[in-house]
């Protein structure tokens, strides 16, 4: 009796030592699979290692993993193990034929125990064993779920053996199948993501050629028609461009529609501001410096010549280089190389280079500010952007851009601008060009309570003698005449100069009109055309 129960007791302890062992031996196996999955950053190629370990711990020698196309409901094989890797890319499933379709159509997973005898095992993985044993094998197939839907299959053999806990290697496989998918999903999220900055930035590159192509450049004054024809000869070559014109004349404007009608458009647009960077600093940022070249070079920085390489680089404001950045540029025109700040290696660019500036180079050469042949190697092809007082007609054309761009900025429906407004826009001689005229017209949105744009919503150097000669009195007397001199001129000018009804829309007779008008001596014929 004792030697029956001592082995009894012998018999369990070994029993439960197999199971914790086996036990041991799949959480190993699931520490290994979860770390294949993420320091393998292409699931395609961490797959087949870890299905390689359910062969090598578990003994299932033959397994795969299939993806569903959610489009045509076919399930293709994406990993295998134990089959011939050319042969099982060519095999498919419907979704709901077979076990494996089965499985993932309904979502649940199947235990085949005999897989020589069930017929909807279609055999289109069996037939690439390698090994070509004929030793019975039990299947097993669980679906790979995404928030709770199906995206796919993890499919496997075992040598069949009787008495077989099938429920606890299904829970171990559905384990294994719920940490595929989960790399999956990431995977998914990180190519969406990927996809969606490829798709932001092709469209961001799309509105910047748009933004910057001829026709959204507004102004038909013959002066910018030269312009554009200029623009036009010179934007698909090669060629230096030197832009010359006052402050606030749009020479980054033309800048970027000469670099975004070239050849070089879907290369790098790097713009430096020469006046606002101190003499210091401005030679390590145009050519780059290396670790340890000055206090707090911690490490090599490119410059802005070779961020853009195989693009355009604008120098705006190239009259304020001081003389050293001067002679090195000079080189880098000539030689197209130059070494970074503190180094000894020569590198090489294909720049295109469009320079800016509002000076009087010629002036500064005589005076010894300027090199002169830094400034012959950059004149190569010279751009004059005229002064907004130089090209009146452009002045309203600006002006309703302007208007329509802040009113949609701020919220406000200002439908137009008043006809003295309109006269204090046109004789004011803007000595801050289209840059001026931008914030005249945002502050005189910012101000407007109403749809139209009157001249008091214009700031006050536009309404002054010494601005525009516009107003000769800032007494009360005169300030409400031009008030309402403002306010039947804009009627009139919505009536097309039809009295009566200026008079209905202004709340008043037509004789107070018709006095109004002979007063102020306005001529109701301009608002007839």
């Amino acid at each position: 009796m004792t030697n029956t129960v001592t082995s009894t007791s012998h018999g369990r302890q070994a029993g439960a030592t197999a199971q914790q062992l086996h036990g041991w031996r799949k959480l190993s196996t699931l520490l290994e699979i979860g770390r294949t999955l993420a320091d393998t950053p292409n699931l395609k190629a961490a797959l087949p290692r870890a299905l390689g370990s359910l062969d090598e711990h578990h003994g299932m020698s033959r397994n795969f993993v299939m993806l569903l196309d959610a489009e045509t409901a076919m399930l293709y094989a994406e990993a295998s193990h134990g089959f011939k890797p050319e042969a099982t890319r060519q095999v498919t499933y419907r979704a709901g034929e077979g076990i494996v379709g089965s499985v993932c159509k309904s979502g649940k997973p199947i235990v085949v125990p005999q897989a020589s005898r069930e017929p909807l095992l279609l055999g289109r993985f069996e037939r690439q064993d390698k090994s070509g044993r004929g030793a019975e094998q039990s299947f097993l197939c669980v679906p790979l779920l995404l928030q709770r839907k199906p995206v796919g299959v993890l499919g496997a053999y075992l040598p069949y053996k009787e008495g077989r806990d099938f429920e606890r290697e299904m829970q171990f496989l559905s384990i294994v199948a719920s940490m595929i998918a989960q790399a999956l999903r990431v995977e998914r999220f990180i190519e969406a993501d990927k996809q969606r900055l490829l798709d932001e930035n092709t469209h961001l590159k799309q509105e910047l050629r748009e933004r910057y192509d001829f026709g959204h450049i507004i102004g038909n004054s013959n002066p910018m028609r030269q312009v554009y024809e200029q623009v036009t000869q010179v934007a698909r070559t090669n060629t230096t461009v030197m832009l010359r014109g006052e402050s606030g004349t749009g020479k980054e404007l033309i800048a970027h529609a000469l670099h975004y009608n070239s050849l070089r458009a879907k290369k790098p647009f790097v713009k430096v501001s020469c006046a606002a960077l101190p003499e210091t600093l401005i030679e390590s940022e145009l050519f780059g410096y290396e670790k340890g070249a000055f206090t707090g070079a911690q490490m090599r920085k490119k410059g802005r010549f070779e961020l853009a390489d195989g693009g355009t680089l604008f120098l705006d404001e190239v009259g304020d280089l001081n003389f050293s950045t001067q002679v090195k540029l000079l080189r880098v025109l000539q030689e197209r190389e130059f070494e970074r700040l503190g180094g000894t290696e020569t590198v090489k660019v294909n720049v295109r280079l469009v320079a800016a500036t509002n000076r009087d180079l010629e002036k500064a050469i005589a005076d010894g500010q300027f090199r002169e042949d830094l400034y012959y190697r950059l004149n190569v092809f010279n751009i004059f952007l005229p002064p907004l007082r130089e090209r009146k007609p452009d002045i309203m054309l600006l002006a309703d851009s302007f208007l329509e761009k802040y009113g949609r900025e701020h919220g406000k429906r200002i439908k137009r601008i008043s006809t003295p407004a309109i006269d204090m826009l046109t004789s004011y001689h803007w000595p801050g060009n289209v840059r001026e005229l931008e914030n005249t017209m945002e502050r005189a949105v910012l101000v407007c309570e109403s749809n139209v744009i009157h001249g008091h919503h214009l700031p006050p150097t536009l309404q002054t003698a010494e601005g525009s000669g516009t107003v000769t009195s800032l007494s009360l007397a005169s300030a409400i005449e031009a008030y309402e001199r403002d306010l039947i001129q804009d009627a009139l000018k919505t009536t097309r100069g039809n009295r009566t009804k200026a008079a209905k829309m202004l709340d008043t007779t037509e004789r107070i009109v018709g006095y109004k008008i002979r007063k102020y001596r306005i001529d109701c014929e301009r608002f007839r055309k």
